[in-house]
């Protein structure tokens, strides 16, 4: 575990640019200064690259400044200011956000770089500072204070203990939990879910399921699209998607579809709900540490490819569009990809993150057992 610096250790806080080669470092910090001994799955340099690159089409609109803290020519921490005008025009509130965060286990230089961050965003006429977010809701976010001994799935984070108390050290407080569900697959059993998927069909004849392939992915992403804004809209801090983040995503995702696991729901032809799971692959990639050109990748590469299947999957999404709400329709899809998962010898299902006061899809994972096994924050102070 890194060691607090001691008292008057020279940090020098300076900011990244935005050149590949400077993203590539700021990428490297979180890797470096990862515990070894640590459960948590790192994510890829080049999934982390991407993100943070201008193919990202979120920062066509977003802005942002980067900063890395080093002594003696070492990262010792990082963060990323954010600021996207969409949060406003949504909720009312000029909310900027942090995200990127990580930094050696010392108080001082987590509010140095906290106090950077909400400087940047203040200066831009933000009231409120929110994360993290990496960089938005739309993607990984918050951050880890309950599961530490748990590794942590697809893009979903993992951070070391002591974060929570640098965040909450430099005056940020609880603004929402975001939770994660373990489901058993066998505790979904056959009967039940030929109940949910007869009586939903019965009462609404106008309700249609169709599967989403790689084969048929592109061509329904407006539908996709349309699906995720209406049936988020009304969620805490949500962000509507543009197109083209819908595509930037749905890219990154393609590789990982199996048949059966993702879902759209149809209302007399319209698009009215979506489900979304994908194999948690992260056990296959813990070896790597975040770098593809590893000896470990002959390993990896059967799950990758899809040759070998993970015992686990990720449950991302679940909505549905509110004209269409309490039909059933959430349970119908759930039952759908649970019987898929069967066929395809998945034994456990993630379902992360759900917000901590999300009753109905809490209930909804209570019918099928499930249990939270894993908690994330997200913090905010004014400004």
């Amino acid at each position: 575990m890194p060691s607090p610096l001691p008292s008057g250790t020279s940090v020098h806080l300076r900011g990244v640019g935005p050149s590949p080669r400077d993203i590539a470092t700021f990428a490297r910090v979180q890797h470096d200064l990862a515990p070894r001994d640590d459960v948590a799955v790192l994510p890829l340099l080049a999934e982390v690259e991407k993100v943070l690159s201008e193919a990202n089409p979120f920062w066509r609109r977003a802005s942002r400044q980067l900063w890395m803290a080093e002594h003696d020519g070492r990262a010792i921490g990082r963060i990323a200011a954010i600021l996207d005008p969409e949060h406003e025009r949504q909720h009312g509130e000029r909310c900027a956000y942090f995200g990127f965060f990580e930094c050696v286990d010392d108080e001082p230089l987590a509010r140095r770089l906290l106090d950077a961050a909400s400087a940047w965003a203040r200066d831009r006429g933000a009231v409120r500072m929110r994360g993290p977010l990496n960089p938005n809701i739309n993607e990984e976010c918050g951050l880890l204070v309950d599961g530490f001994h748990l590794p942590n799935a697809v893009m979903m984070p993992h951070n070391p203990p002591w974060y929570p108390r640098l965040i909450e050290s430099a005056g940020f407080a609880k603004a929402k939990d975001l939770v994660g569900f373990d489901i058993q697959v066998a505790d979904g059993p056959a009967d039940r879910l030929s109940r949910i998927r007869d009586v939903v069909r019965r009462r609404f004849p106008g309700l249609l399921l169709k599967p989403v392939t790689r084969r048929n992915l592109r061509p329904l992403l407006p539908a996709l699209t349309h699906v995720y804004n209406a049936a988020w809209e009304r969620n805490w801090s949500a962000v509507p998607m543009s197109p083209e983040e819908i595509t930037f995503l749905a890219e990154r995702l393609e590789p990982l579809l199996v048949d059966g696991l993702v879902w759209i729901a149809e209302a007399n032809g319209e698009p009215a709900g979506l489900l979304l799971m994908v194999p948690d692959i992260n056990p296959a990639l813990r070896p790597l540490r975040g770098r593809l050109a590893s000896p470990a990748i002959l390993q990896a590469l059967p799950t990758l490819l899809g040759w070998r299947r993970p015992g686990r999957f990720r449950l991302i999404a679940l909505g549905v569009t509110p004209p269409h709400r309490r039909r059933g329709l959430e349970g119908w899809m759930f039952a759908e990809g649970l019987a898929a998962a069967q066929r395809h010898g998945f034994v456990e299902c993630e379902a992360s993150w759900v917000l901590e006061d999300n009753l109905p899809v809490h209930q909804l994972a209570a019918q099928f057992r499930g249990r939270i096994t894993r908690r994330y924050r997200l913090y905010d102070r004014l400004l």
